[in-house]
């Protein structure tokens, strides 16, 4: 069981992708766990077969727990290797699961755990006892999202029979705001308690990327322009390049920077609460390829499909207001990361230039750091690189 961060000990299986025999790649999913935060694809790190399943779905699994285990292209059949640190205890193996599902109520059952749906779509739907997979869904992939529930409740208001066979007690259904505000405030509270924050608030003239974006996306359709958030994660990205001590991670042996730079996004859910993923190697990407990310990962976010790896492994967050309105926020760090850069909304406002009061368009850049790690020079230094790359805009 992956640990999908540090506010997360423990997840409940869902359902299994991959039977004993089956062939997987490094990145494939295989299964689909429940979370404080929805439902997570979770991916295997190694290539190989499968040759067991150790867990049932709708089994709560603590972090560190293994699931299954994988024989690798060099290993004799018997000696494969567990998805997850082999110092953890192994549980009780459980018989491998058939590779076709019986006929009947039972096949039931677990097509409901296979449904993809949006979390707002899952708690509608749970309150209105309507059964998912009697709607056709418009979302993502045929996801069932929120509109698809309320246009199903308003042409059958009735509650949908109870089904023949009932769910897994142990499964989880929907996503439950409480859940997550329990686990965002036990990271949030860990943080404030073990890492000494300082902070930094900088102001800047935003001007020039406004006005490149506004060129940039005068002749694109409406799915294809760029939005300021590509551009505010592609010069942290390249701004940690210079400032490495702010890109990593904070364990038992102290700090750990990271050669990789993946850059968590906050992501707000529909219903409350949000989440992190990470846009992986950021500073490799163009502002083209970053925003077509940070697109995939709003729309996977909010129909419930992300994965273990874009949870797990940012190395930094930042936080944008967007057109919220707010001029800036003071951000917590996300343990085991070491900085948070927060960017209020770009708002026109007076601004000296030469001898002269012009508008221009500033924004305010706030930086939340570890004071193990860094201080409050280099966090400086770290905010003015990232104005000075905003400055040019085409060079990202």
């Amino acid at each position: 069981m992956p640990s999908l961060g540090a506010d997360m000990d423990a997840g409940t299986l869902v359902e299994w992708l991959k039977q004993p025999g089956d062939t997987v790649a490094k990145g494939d999913v295989v299964a689909v766990v429940e979370t404080q935060k929805g439902a997570i694809e979770v991916e295997s790190f190694l290539s190989g077969t499968v040759e067991r399943l150790l867990i049932a779905p709708g089994t709560q699994v603590p972090v560190g727990t293994p699931l299954a285990t994988i024989r690798t292209d060099d290993e004799a059949p018997g000696a494969a290797r567990g998805m997850a640190p082999p110092a953890m205890p192994v549980p009780t193996v459980i018989p491998p699961l058939p590779r076709t599902q019986p006929a009947g109520p039972p096949a039931l059952a677990t097509e409901r755990i296979r449904m993809r749906a949006s979390p707002a779509a899952r708690k509608l739907a749970s309150e209105r006892g309507i059964d998912l997979t009697s709607i056709a869904g418009t979302g993502p992939d045929g996801a069932v999202v929120l509109r698809d529930v309320e246009r199903a409740a308003q042409v059958s208001p009735v509650p949908a029979p109870v089904p023949l066979v009932p769910e897994p007690a142990a499964i989880r259904r929907g996503f439950d705001s409480s859940e997550m505000r329990k686990a965002i405030a036990a990271a949030m509270s860990r943080s404030k308690r073990e890492i000494p924050h300082y902070y930094l608030a900088h102001t800047f003239d935003f001007t020039p990327a406004g006005a490149w974006l506004q060129r940039l996306n005068a002749a694109r359709p409406p799915a294809e322009r760029v939005l300021p958030a590509a551009l505010l994660v592609k010069s942290v990205a390249m701004a940690l390049k210079s400032y490495p001590e702010f890109n990593g991670a904070y364990t038992a042996e102290g700090f750990r920077p990271s050669t990789a730079i993946h850059v968590g996004t906050a992501i707000a859910i529909r219903g409350g609460g949000l989440v992190a993923p990470a846009i992986h190697d950021a500073d490799s990407k163009s502002v083209d390829e970053t925003m077509a990310t940070l697109r995939d990962l709003v729309a996977r976010t909010r129909s419930g499909r992300l994965r273990s790896s874009e949870i797990f492994d940012p190395t930094i967050t930042i936080s944008s207001l967007g057109d919220r309105g707010v001029d800036g926020m003071l951000a917590v760090i996300y343990p085991p990361q070491v900085a948070i850069i927060a960017f209020g909304t770009p708002a026109l406002r007076p601004w000296v230039v030469g001898a002269g009061i012009i508008p221009r368009t500033l924004i305010t850049a706030t930086l939340a750091a570890d004071h193990r790690v860094s201080d409050g020079h280099r966090g400086a230094l770290l905010l003015l690189e990232v104005e000075r790359l905003l400055q040019q805009p085409e060079a990202l």
